[in-house]
């Protein structure tokens, strides 16, 4: 009986695994061969799972899980702060004890200091990948920065980086009224993208004024645009919690991060020689204990801050999720997929031969 995800997860990376369509390595005696260019997603069968959900759903739990249980499966992390060294508690990386048990990917990558983009993670990751096919293992996709599992997902065309243009659109934007002009600006030079961008979202205004002011190029000009959801080699599964249960599971989580040591963390980070990057500084949970340590905020404001910020990201990314019509839910209640605890496994095979099957389809 298929009762819970782990199980539904279990058995799907066996029907990967199974499928005669699956992609193979150009020489399978070679551990450094390349996959044939048939083989390189998207255009290829399902061929790997990506775990996605918002902050506190349980999501790199349950990826650990289903790694413990099948020797096939390997993990990619698609956190934007878990690549930087240094950074553990905070962004709750799994430990050295946990990843001697799994292989993980995409942790622990770069230094804080440095500034990390998506096209890079999406280029290193892409060589995980086809790493991993040549040893016909499937990937995992796990983690909340939904930009760089889409990067992954879709291959999509990722623009360059200018960071002197991003540092002056920055500057700007910290003065009184200055987001709301970049956004006008931004509304002339780009209208498509600003229509996709809520005008609060400082990150994403500055990130598409520096694409268009650093390329000439509208930033809506690279690709389909993350509204589209092409055929892709990867299905999609999304954690499904109530909105009281996560927000709960936030709170827990920062308390047990802070008995863990997450100040210690920050203050270690505050006080290293090359200092951080505008990146890593940002990230929710560490900007507001840097800014408690550098007496820019209280305690109460310091906590109150990085549970407002956290409850945002988890409405955002909820909203991206709810838009893709690929991500099949998995309920972390119990049952999912219409796949309750009285079926027989024969009923839950055809189910899950059914989202193989509807999603092979797809691809042709």
């Amino acid at each position: 009986m298929y009762s819970n995800p782990l199980e539904i997860l279990s058995n799907v990376v066996n029907l990967l695994l199974e499928q005669s369509s699956l992609p193979r390595p150009i020489d399978a005696g070679d551990p450094d061969g390349e996959p044939s260019r048939e083989s390189r997603y998207p255009t290829s069968p399902s061929r790997h799972i990506a775990i996605l959900g918002p902050t506190a759903s349980g999501k790199s739990d349950l990826a650990l899980e289903l790694a413990l249980c099948n020797p096939n499966v390997e993990l990619i992390s698609v956190d934007s702060m878990c690549v930087y060294r240094g950074m553990d508690i905070g962004t709750a990386k799994p430990s050295n004890a946990t990843r001697r048990l799994v292989r993980y990917h995409m942790l622990d990558v770069a230094d804080p200091s440095e500034e990390f983009s998506v096209k890079r993670f999406q280029s290193e990751a892409t060589t995980v990948l086809r790493e991993i096919e040549a040893r016909n293992k499937v990937a995992v996709l796990v983690g909340g920065t939904l930009l760089y599992a889409r990067a992954l997902i879709d291959n999509l065309d990722i623009p360059g980086r200018w960071p002197e243009i991003a540092q002056r659109l920055e500057s700007i934007s910290k003065k009184d009224g200055g987001l709301v002009k970049l956004y006008e600006m931004l509304q002339r030079l780009d209208p498509l993208s600003a229509s996709r961008i809520e005008p609060s979202n400082a990150r994403r205004v500055i990130r598409a004024l520096e694409v268009v002011l650093g390329s000439g190029r509208p930033f809506s000009s690279y690709g389909p645009g993350l509204l589209v959801h092409p055929p892709t080699s990867f299905l999609v599964f999304g954690l499904h919690r109530t909105k009281q249960d996560i927000h709960q599971r936030v709170e827990r989580r920062l308390a047990a991060q802070l008995e863990e040591g997450f100040l210690e963390e920050v203050r270690t980070l505050l006080d290293r020689p090359r200092g951080l990057s505008r990146t890593a500084r940002q990230a929710v949970g560490y900007a507001e204990l840097f800014a408690y340590l550098e007496q820019r905020m209280n305690w109460e404001e310091a906590i109150g801050t990085i549970l407002k910020r956290t409850k945002e990201m988890v409405r955002r990314q909820l909203q991206w999720l709810n838009r893709d019509p690929r991500v099949i839910w998995l309920d972390t209640y119990g049952s999912s997929l219409s796949v309750s605890g009285t079926q027989t496994s024969a009923q839950s095979s055809v189910v899950l031969n059914g989202i193989l099957g509807a999603s092979n389809a797809s691809n042709t």
